[in-house]
């Protein structure tokens, strides 16, 4: 009877002990929802007043038709991005062609690898879609290149063409930004002093102990683990890779040549 009360005893403070875990490890609601809460659901109208999106959020927007619509996000070097847009259209409209434009650090604006960067939406379509891919980020590159570089990209969208009766309609629009890493088949000897970030100039110039000017718009955004130092990248990897098995070749190489070894100097038949 002992035993059976002291058996009983334990299994009742097991069950009490693995209820509450049982309870905490309840499915959860996904971050992801207060994720997108926390992304924007305004659009600025010019390069200064750009709002600022991460990658992976999926930013939103309302405004009429005619109007330019931005976005800035960070791309970092060895990134791809790809710019995704939407815009849901109102009932009753005419052909409307839609454009999404992408502009570096610089303003200057970048050439899409592909992508439909122009639609045109028939009259009375619902919505139309657009995307750009641009080409990998690179660490550093040469002032006539036009190459794209580590820091703040804007996101312009707007309709071009539009007849009179259809400025002023109002559109919703959706942007999301992603990008993949290419890693070291892009990667560059050398990187930038700073990357092309807004008011980055006027910040290192306060850290060297100048006057800040309060007025500098500068940038809150940057990538999730910081701004890369352009020097590292896995192509050292398969470097390294590379010489070893070179060093291993060479090895073996002159085991197999190398024969037997010195030939005896005994004469043959001594």
């Amino acid at each position: 009877m002992r035993i059976t009360r002291a058996l009983s005893a334990s299994l009742l403070m097991l069950g009490l002990a693995v209820a509450p875990a049982a309870a905490d490890s309840s499915p959860t609601p996904t971050d992801s929802a207060s994720a997108d809460s926390d992304a924007p659901t305004q659009a600025g109208t010019s390069f200064r007043t750009a709002t600022e999106i991460e990658q992976g959020q999926t930013a939103t927007a309302s405004g009429s038709a005619g109007d330019y619509l931005y976005w800035s996000f960070p791309a970092d070097a060895g990134q791809r991005p790809t710019v995704e847009a939407t815009v849901k259209l109102p009932g009753t409209h005419a052909a409307q062609t839609w454009q999404i434009d992408v502009y570096d650090g610089l303003r200057r604006r970048q050439s899409c690898q592909y992508g439909a960067q122009t639609r045109t939406a028939a009259a009375e379509a619902s919505s139309v879609e657009l995307a750009c891919t641009l080409r990998t980020v690179r660490a550093w590159s040469e002032m006539w290149a036009g190459d794209p570089l580590p820091g703040t990209y804007y996101v312009r969208l707007t309709a071009v063409g539009l007849t009179t009766a259809d400025l002023g309609l109002p559109v919703s629009t959706e942007v999301r930004v992603d990008s993949k890493d290419i890693g070291g088949s892009a990667a560059v000897d050398g990187s930038l002093a700073e990357p092309l970030v807004p008011g980055i100039a006027v910040k290192s110039e306060a850290e060297d102990g100048g006057s800040e000017d309060s007025s500098a718009v500068l940038s809150a955004i940057e990538p999730e683990d910081g701004w890369s130092s352009g020097w590292w990248s896995d192509r050292w990897v398969w470097t390294a890779i590379g010489g070893a098995l070179a060093a291993l070749a060479g090895v073996g190489g002159y085991t197999l040549t190398r024969g037997s070894g010195r030939p005896s100097r005994v004469p043959p038949g001594a």
